[in-house]
């Protein structure tokens, strides 16, 4: 049951209520029509009695002028709850989404939240809105016209009830084949979106290495099994409009014969035979629109249960209130293993302790953890079992705002957003001036040269990535964090720029917490962690490991060769 979902139309009950009401004074009003039109023709036409047939011809004007305001007003209500449930439901989705952790985003996946934020949401307020102006109307007048059938002719009536259970039959059968279809082509929707994304982001690597007949052929399966559910659902639903014609068709025609006999021998009018085809009319129209709202309520419930998953995932971390930090133990881990499948561990009974303002570089091979413990750090992701302290206090003790605000991340892969190198800079909310953190990062000269307001493209495609880690580096640098994390931020620099940005980070009291691949970049440092397939092998400075640790050796000499060799 979609209870959350449903629970923002709360504030908009008066704007559901008026939709349906002046949609049935619409109804009332289309199903007086055949009653004043079999009286213009028995009274007025059939005695040639003309100023009454023009004064039911302007009661004709009337009725219709009525209820094309009633229609209008009932579409105004509508639209406006729809519109603003899905206003008020993406809002609060988007809100829940932000408020996930790493572990839950990476559950559901991007592709999937976009289909749900997008597609999903479109459809469910497209649903409700065809739910409020028609789930009244369309029941109202198929058996409100059943019921003026049986008023001009009792006998008549037993057509329309055939006809009805006829309808009723088809129209349940044919939407039982075709709902689960479309519950299908929503699901597989998310697929699609998934591979489209996937392409959109490694454009370059898929020309790199010539892939683009591949990665349509990809494309193509995917879009090929969604397009086979749409279009057996749509070949079932186009099966509805020939087959309620027919029924009502044939009824017309019993109808017709019907009233022969019966005007022939005076039991019927004339007027009143037009009168009983003009119901059966409006009976064909309104079960269309029947079957066609109960395809789009059932899409509609699909696309909400699907919303109504992301609500019903509740993020995994929790904070406590602390927002202050005291000690000198900046960061402590004790006996910390972390999995991110909850079944291998990535980080092993990892322990260590950091001074605060000390300087700390972590290195090993691809794969050993490095990226993962920075992660926990910062508490992008909680930890599987041991502790991890910060100045003292256990990690979960502090609220999300003071961690954010005191710890500087610059992750891996350099993640810059659409909009200007401004723009970016504030996402920091930092106290640190431009200038400042532009040149602690080196970004300042071309930072210069393009100026603050320069646009940037979506990812940053118009920089280098050099200039794009920089940016990054810069963006962290912003706020005076007491704890500064670099994943891997100095991989496409030049010696040189390394060489400058560690010069200027060694000016900064905060504790830095280092990553690289290069010896270089954390030779200097205070402690160097050594991890190897996600355990902390040895640590200590640079001459120390040299002297101890055979694993860091073997690092440094193969870097120091491949240098000699350039």
């Amino acid at each position: 049951m979609q209870k959350k979902v449903f629970s923002f139309i709360r504030p908009y009950k008066k704007e559901c209520i008026a939709a349906p009401f002046f949609k049935l004074l619409e109804a009332v009003f289309e199903l007086l029509v055949p009653l004043v039109v079999a009286s213009i023709i028995d009274k007025g036409i059939a005695f040639g009695n003309m100023s009454y047939t023009l004064r039911m011809t302007g009661l004709l004007l009337v009725l219709a002028l009525t209820g094309l305001v009633f229609s209008i007003t009932a579409q105004y209500f509508s639209a406006r709850s729809a519109s603003l449930f899905a206003r008020d439901l993406r809002a609060a989705l988007f809100n829940h989404i932000l408020s996930f952790s790493k572990k839950e985003m990476e559950d559901f996946g991007s592709s999937t939240l976009i289909t749900r934020m997008n597609g999903d949401m479109n459809m469910v307020q497209s649903g409700f809105n065809l739910t409020l102006r028609l789930l009244l109307r369309s029941p109202f007048v198929v058996f409100g016209a059943a019921v003026m059938a049986f008023i001009v002719s009792p006998a008549a009536s037993l057509i329309f009830f055939i006809s009805i259970a006829l309808l009723s039959i088809i129209i349940a059968i044919l939407l039982r084949l075709s709902i689960k279809r479309f519950r299908l082509v929503q699901e597989k929707l998310d697929s699609v979106t998934a591979v489209t994304k996937e392409n959109i982001d490694g454009n370059r690597v898929i020309r790199a290495f010539s892939l683009e007949d591949n990665e349509k052929r990809r494309f193509d399966e995917e879009n090929t099994m969604m397009k086979n559910f749409q279009l057996f659902s749509s070949r079932v639903s186009s099966l509805t409009s020939p087959l309620t014609s027919l029924v009502i068709n044939l009824a017309i025609i019993a109808l017709i014969y019907f009233g022969a006999i019966n005007v022939d021998i005076g039991n019927l009018t004339q007027g009143q035979v037009i009168a009983l085809i003009n119901y059966m009319s409006q009976i064909l129209v309104e079960l269309i629109k029947l079957a066609n709202l109960i395809i789009s309520i059932s899409k509609a419930l699909a696309s909400a249960s699907r919303i109504e998953k992301v609500f019903s995932v509740s993020p995994t971390m929790s904070f406590g209130t602390l927002s202050s930090f005291s000690g000198e133990d900046a960061i402590t881990f004790s006996h910390v293993c972390f999995s991110y499948n909850g079944k291998n561990d990535v980080l092993k009974d990892i322990s260590f302790s950091v001074k605060k303002g000390m300087s700390v570089g972590i290195i090993g091979g691809t794969g050993s953890g490095k990226s993962t413990l920075a992660l926990l750090i910062s508490r992008l992701y909680d930890r599987g079992s041991g502790s991890i302290m910060l100045f003292g206090k256990d990690i979960k003790e502090y609220s999300q705002e003071f961690l954010r605000s005191r710890i500087s991340f610059a992750a891996q892969k350099a993640r810059l957003f659409s909009g200007s190198i401004k723009s970016n800079l504030d996402f920091a909310s930092g106290s640190v001036p431009y200038s400042e953190a532009l040149h602690l990062s080196c970004a300042e000269e071309f930072v210069e040269k393009k100026g603050l307001d320069a646009p940037l493209d979506r990812n940053a495609g118009n920089l280098s990535g050099g200039q794009r880690q920089r940016l990054s580096l810069a963006r962290a640098l912003m706020k005076k964090a007491d704890i500064i994390i670099l994943d891997d931020t100095f991989s496409a620099l030049d010696y040189k720029t390394d060489l400058e940005l560690r010069r200027n980070l060694s000016t900064l009291d905060a504790t830095k917490i280092i990553i690289s691949q290069r010896v270089k970049s954390i030779a200097d440092s205070d402690m160097i962690l050594v991890l190897d397939n996600g355990a902390l092998v040895s640590s200590g400075t640079h001459d120390e490991l040299l002297s101890t640790s055979s694993f860091y050796r073997e690092i440094y000499n193969s870097q120091t060769k491949e240098e000699e060799n350039v």
